[in-house]
């Protein structure tokens, strides 16, 4: 049996290169792993906390061993040629980030659908959204520094930095100091199914996980309502909307 220096010796350019990518694949799924057992085990909340403390300690080890090995400069835990990118580049680097996050998923629904059908597939997206909204928020909760209970204002900023807000359209309706209506005025997916002459994606199961967790992650006080989301039919102007009351 080979041990892993033997095995790196006799494999060439080619095969390095691949065993490079599949090692930062594996990082991924493996992080991935351990974030879906903590959350089964302990629950949502700790697990975020949980995360939270790994991410910290592991970036900074994984980026400064990168860094090391191929010459790039990194500051606390980020590589410094970042922070020297124009702000367009940047603006333009976080637009492509949340492209790449939308195909990603798209790409494991349609495998998901090929393999076992509709049923499974949408299954497993609305258990994917139980996980991935409120760790979405929380995330952007620590990044702006919302308070615990900001009700709807920290609502309202936490929108505009979801993943979605940078390649979809989307607007806010103010009802009172208390309630909003979220517009989805123009959602990449359904709009690329439009161009096709495809039928609305169902999405409403997704959505009646997606934003009431997403929106109690940032203040638990608030409450979600569907106003429409497909399958239900929707005027041109947008393709979802819900509402959010804060109840005292």
């Amino acid at each position: 049996m080979k041990n892993g220096k033997e095995t790196i010796e006799q494999a060439d350019q080619e095969m390095l290169v691949r065993m490079v990518m599949d090692g930062f694949r594996r990082i991924i799924v493996h992080y991935g792993a351990w974030f879906a057992e903590v959350e089964h085990q302990v629950g949502l909340d700790k697990a975020l906390a949980v995360e939270d403390d790994v991410w910290q300690a592991s970036l900074g080890n994984q980026v400064d061993r990168l860094g090391k090995t191929l010459g790039f400069a990194v500051e606390n835990g980020v590589p410094a040629v970042l922070k020297t990118l124009p702000r367009e580049t940047l603006a333009d680097l976080i637009e492509k980030l949340s492209i790449n996050w939308l195909a990603n998923d798209g790409i494991w629904f349609q495998a998901v659908e090929k393999r076992f059908g509709m049923g499974d597939a949408k299954r497993c997206n609305d258990t994917c959204w139980t996980r991935y909204s409120p760790f979405e928020a929380a995330r952007i909760k620590k990044l702006l520094d919302l308070p615990e209970n900001g009700g709807i204002p920290a609502l309202k900023k936490a929108l505009g930095m979801r993943m979605y807000a940078f390649i979809n359209e989307q607007s806010i309706e103010e009802v009172s100091d208390t309630c909003i209506v979220f517009y989805m005025n123009n959602c990449r997916v359904q709009a690329a199914r439009k161009r096709k002459g495809l039928a609305d994606y169902p999405c409403k199961s997704a959505g009646m996980v997606e934003y009431p967790t997403f929106a109690q992650t940032i203040d638990s006080r608030i409450r979600t309502e569907c106003v429409g989301c497909p399958p239900d039919a929707h005027p041109d102007g947008w393709f979802c909307a819900w509402k959010f009351t804060l109840e005292e």
